[in-house]
């Protein structure tokens, strides 16, 4: 099952999704041409008046490396349309630190003596490192380009992975969240993370994983969480309550690396979690509602629902709003963030010194990331030469040499490689 796709009319006014049976059939008679193809979006041949658009929603699970989109139905709660949407911050953090490296040798070199210039700077508040920046600023571009394309009413967020208060302090919403379902997928989805998803001891993965105190409770251990762990069963009842330093003691490593991590603070976490609130920021500017939930309360809908752990479902299910839900695609756009390329007009080496010339782009028209159909060998991404041919790269990773009067357009890079689940 594909996503479905999306309509506007020929004033560009967003419609309700289709199927892309019936946007085929469209196509075909002539009543609409192709408008965009990520996501893939037809424009009518006519003016709709008065059209009926159903409730649509946002619903986003931002994370580290990746953001879960899922576009919800509300009068069906038909997932109708889903994205998974990978960042390139670690990119971005290697190519600033390449670029201090070369300036700060350069200015070793060239001005030596140059009086330091750190205390003139003054970072606005609310700022970001540019690799934290630029989550917030990718998925606020793909919400709106869907709200360009289809009716949009509300907006769901995941805005803490963690509800970190809760699980120090469980008291501190009433015993009813203590004692409720609820706080043992926080508790528990909190530590299988932490624990990277194996047995603290032993280092056993695919098992099944229990809550463990490290330093037991008759021995005057806490229930903070700062003091659990996660422990396969054997593990589990070979430790009892003995002391972890008599349990490990014939592991002193592994004793030094439990003990180093059972106090380490989620360094993904804590970077998206300042990330989550300045997207909250940004979308509370859109003026939509907006609904905003946890990371155990994701993880009990989709188990409630027997929904398997994918980035695009973990949205689907965010927030307390979330029904039964009615999986109408089962093919996410895999989105990736690629950049629009640099402006260094020569490659340098790890000296700084300069090795090759990079040619202006674009050439003859085109750059690199365009897709484009060549008359014999089909659709493909370019990658353009300043001299000869062209290379078009096939979906099955082959390569041919094309002559850039035989290609055709048809998606100009804007970012970001697509390709299906």
């Amino acid at each position: 099952m594909q996503n479905r796709v999306f309509v506007i009319d020929v004033n560009k006014q967003p419609l309700n999704p289709i199927h892309p049976g019936r946007a085929r059939k469209l196509l075909k008679q002539g009543k609409a041409a192709v408008f965009r193809t990520y996501p893939f979006t037809i424009i009518l041949k006519k003016t709709v008046r008065d059209p009926v658009n159903e409730p649509h929603r946002i619903k986003l699970d931002p994370g580290a490396k990746v953001t879960g989109m899922a576009l919800v139905n509300q009068r069906t709660d038909a997932v109708v349309w889903a994205a998974e949407l990978t960042h390139r911050g670690d990119m971005i953090r290697q190519k600033l630190a390449d670029r201090r490296r070369v300036r700060r040798n350069r200015r070793h070199r060239k001005t030596r003596y140059r009086p330091a210039r750190f205390d003139h700077r003054k970072r606005p508040d609310g700022w970001l490192a540019p690799s934290l920046q630029h989550r917030v600023e990718t998925t606020m571009t793909w919400v709106e380009r869907l709200g360009k394309c289809c009716s949009i009413t509300d907006l769901s967020m995941e805005l803490v992975r963690f509800d970190t208060q809760k699980l120090q302090n469980p008291e501190i919403s009433g015993v009813q969240y203590q004692q409720g379902v609820l706080f043992g997928y926080e508790l528990r989805e909190y530590l299988l993370t932490k624990w990277r998803h194996e047995c603290a001891y032993c280092g056993a993965q695919k098992v099944p994983l229990e809550i463990e105190h490290i330093h037991p409770k008759s021995k005057g251990g806490s229930d903070r969480v700062s003091n659990l762990a996660i422990a396969c069963h054997q593990c589990n009842q070979k430790k009892g309550n003995k002391p972890v330093e008599q349990f490990l003691k014939k592991k002193p490593e592994v004793l030094k690396r439990l003990l180093a991590q059972a106090n380490a603070p989620l360094k993904d976490a804590a970077a998206v979690n300042s990330t989550r609130w300045a997207l909250f920021n940004r979308l509370q500017e859109t003026g939509l509602a907006i609904e905003i939930g946890t990371g155990g309360l994701t993880k009990y809908n989709r188990t409630l629902q027997g929904l398997p752990k994918t980035h695009w479902l973990d949205a689907a299910c965010v927030g307390k709003s979330t029904p039964m839900l009615n999986i109408a695609t089962s093919q996410p756009l895999l989105i990736t963030c690629t950049g629009r390329g640099g402006r260094q007009k020569a490659a340098i080496n790890k000296y700084g010194y300069p090795i090759r010339h990079n040619p202006l782009k674009p050439i003859k028209g085109w750059q690199t990331g365009d897709i484009a159909k060549h008359r014999v060998h089909g659709i493909g991404r370019i990658t353009p030469r300043s001299r000869g041919s062209f290379v078009l790269s096939k979906p099955d990773k082959t390569k041919k040499s094309v002559k850039p009067i035989d290609l055709k357009p048809v998606f100009r890079r804007d970012g970001y490689s697509y390709k299906w689940a």
